[in-house]
């Protein structure tokens, strides 16, 4: 799914660059092998504060969002993606797209960078809105099948390969 994400990411000509953050260096390998910056996540597995170093080195290279994406949504689509910075116009402004669930966070977009806290983790979802409001910035909700399967257990990966979302995402998105 990495390779998937990585070739979707390619595909939009508005990201400015692609920075992978993993603890798995043959992820990193592959991650530059397909042009990504990464960084390599030491210590114990601190997911948010790993997406802080992350935002932070992003700012050093002058860009004017940062989109959190996870490498587990199987139906990621170009124009999903496009749909998504489509909404980021006027800044300041947090960008989220929830899970199907609407629990979980399966793309975060802020511009500029570092808006609010990551709060990655179960009912993030809630929390990301949350942080965002509290913050005084402009929400915009990202409702679209290309986020709404990302791969957590055994019987998320079963719906994608029974095909039971595969449909929604190529036609609502075009």
């Amino acid at each position: 799914m990495l390779i998937h994400t990585l070739d979707v990411l390619s595909q939009v000509p508005s990201l400015e660059r692609t920075l992978v953050i993993s603890r798995d260096l043959r992820a990193l390998a592959l991650a530059r092998e397909h042009n990504a910056r990464t960084v390599t996540e030491r210590g114990s597995p601190q997911l948010n504060q790993a997406l802080v170093r992350a935002t932070l080195l992003a700012r050093g290279y002058g860009v004017s969002g940062v989109l959190v994406l996870p490498a587990d949504l199987p139906l990621l689509t170009k124009e999903g993606i496009d749909q998504l910075i489509s909404m980021a116009t006027d800044p300041p402004v947090v960008v989220i797209a929830p899970d199907r669930h609407q629990k979980g966070t399966n793309a975060l977009l802020s511009s500029p960078p570092g808006l609010i806290e990551y709060d990655f983790g179960p009912d993030s979802f809630s929390s990301h809105l949350s942080n965002a409001r509290a913050a005084g910035v402009r929400v915009e909700i990202c409702n679209l099948p290309s986020f709404s399967l990302d791969i957590d257990i055994p019987e998320d990966l079963e719906a994608f390969q029974e095909g039971r979302f595969n449909k929604l995402a190529s036609s609502s998105e075009e």
